[in-house]
């Protein structure tokens, strides 16, 4: 069952952005960017490892270097459940 966006903000996720930066398969001396963003747990980012592990057994161009930034959007104590709405004018 695939969890929404909310469900793994609540359980501690935030949005990781990874820019790998790797070799042409053909042309070894160019450098060619792949964005890839997930949500996964800080400190330890297991998806993404897990990412770069396949990138290097499966992608014939070979990683350079990757850049991340880790981003907690919600936590537990932040959000709160409304259940009524009122309009004042």
């Amino acid at each position: 069952m695939q969890e929404n966006e909310t469900e793994l903000m609540l359980r501690g996720y935030g949005l990781t952005t990874a820019e790998m930066f790797y070799r042409m398969p053909d042309y070894r001396n160019v450098l060619n960017t792949f964005i890839w963003q997930e949500y996964d747990l800080a400190p330890d980012h297991p998806k993404l490892f897990r990412f770069i592990e396949y990138w290097q057994d499966e992608i014939e161009g070979p990683l350079h270097s990757v850049r991340f930034t880790h981003r907690k959007m919600l936590s537990s104590g932040e959000w709160q459940n409304v259940v009524g709405e009122f309009t004042y004018h």
